[in-house]
């Protein structure tokens, strides 16, 4: 049988790997970037730790899986008819299709803001987003005084709060004289992390303004200019804006409407199997899931779908896909302060923090193994000069 599996993320590469395992599956893996992006780990490389923890070649992923190809294209063309998709480079025939393309950043046309912010949730963002960093330190000698994280949801908070840290140190390194750096956590919402309970949003808060974050709730981002952002009609002077505030369902679902049913979110219906239509598979980020948009779900559908396709070409009974019950959030909030929220329980503090960082290494084995696990995690140790 042979599968196409177009995304790169965890949902597409947990289930190459899940398939491969049995050799009467064919697998190609597309994706427009020839590495795995660890979006957990964004955070910590857009502020100055290595950025080995977070890229990962995807040939150093499937070494030695031989029923695995990997090609690197953009797949804008789908025919479920003729069983096909076609990239920049040519078509692709499939007898069972999985489409795992993640989520993709969105503005909501708010005005200025798409042209002015930086982003950290592509590689070339993080990119951007540091030599603007080194520009202002090493090239000019300054400093913007405000950095602005929009969005306090976990990846606002990370960001935030590792954004402090390194940016007292990077100013005491290369500024021409010295500055006071602040960095603001702009919300719409009346809290952080308002998916999280309020007890656990007001420790939250409290870690944030003990490392020195300014923490301002219920501001809506109204428009951006090159020296500032307007929130609540009031002017927040500032040259660096990180967005991390929204995503919407990748377009290629939307180009091709006419295939797919959508929940009001965006995402993609699917049924009892994840099957959207036909032999076509919707899984991870792009599927209408109670808890899509988390690795933990990505890597669920993945281990199902794999087991699903399994039953197919051996004929047994089909089974229906139990979704995750409530996921455990972790969220680090400095270097040694993390939070771990449950369905009712939360750990908070030094223990947190090392119950996250465990996490990130069992997220590394899930498409590692050990050995090269182990390396990539222990890159956290490894900081990048700018």
């Amino acid at each position: 049988m042979h599968v196409v599996i177009v995304g790169g993320g965890f949902a597409g590469i947990k289930s190459a790997l899940e398939l491969s395992k049995d050799k009467k599956f064919n697998i190609t893996l597309i994706s427009d970037q020839d590495y795995f992006l660890h979006h957990a780990t964004l955070y910590a490389t857009a502020t100055g730790r290595s950025t080995k923890e977070s890229v990962i070649k995807l040939s150093e992923i499937f070494a030695g899986r031989h029923n695995v190809e990997i090609i690197k294209d953009e797949i804008t063309k789908f025919n479920p008819a003729k069983k096909t998709v076609g990239g920049k480079h040519r078509d692709y025939e499939y007898d069972m299709l999985i489409l795992a393309l993640g989520v993709v950043t969105t503005y909501f046309n708010i005005d200025g803001l798409e042209q002015h912010c930086y982003g950290i949730k592509t590689l070339p963002e993080v990119q951007r987003f540091k030599e603007h960093i080194y520009d202002d330190l090493v090239v000019d000698g300054e400093i913007d005084r405000n950095y602005v994280v929009v969005g306090a949801g976990p990846t606002g908070v990370e960001l935030a709060a590792a954004m402090k840290t390194y940016l007292d140190e990077v100013a005491a390194k290369y500024a021409h004289k010295k500055v006071s750096v602040s960095v603001s956590l702009v919300e719409a919402s009346p809290r952080v992390l308002p998916l999280m309970p309020e007890a656990a949003s007001k420790k939250v808060a409290s870690q944030l303004r003990n490392l020195g974050v300014k923490v301002m709730t219920g501001q809506k981002v109204e428009s951006q200019t090159n020296d500032a952002i307007i929130a609540n009609g009031k002017k927040i002077p500032t040259h660096t804006v990180v967005w991390t505030s929204g995503v919407t369902n990748h377009p290629f679902f939307k180009k091709h409407k006419k295939y797919f049913e959508f929940a009001p979110n965006g995402r993609v219906l699917v049924d009892e199997h994840m099957r959207a239509l036909g032999h076509v598979y919707v899984i991870g980020d792009n599927a209408a899931t109670k808890y899509c948009g988390v690795a933990l779900t990505a890597l669920r559908d993945a281990k199902f779908i794999a087991r699903h396709f399994k039953r197919i070409l051996h004929s047994k009974e089909l089974r229906p896909h139990n979704p995750l019950r409530k996921p455990v959030v972790t969220v680090p909030v400095g270097e040694k302060w993390a939070i771990i929220q449950g369905r009712n329980w939360r750990i908070t503090g030094r223990l947190g923090a090392w119950i996250r960082r465990v996490a990130e290494l069992y997220n590394y084995c899930n498409f590692l193994p050990l050995p090269k696990a182990w390396r990539a995690w222990r890159e956290y140790h490894v900081r990048e000069e700018l």
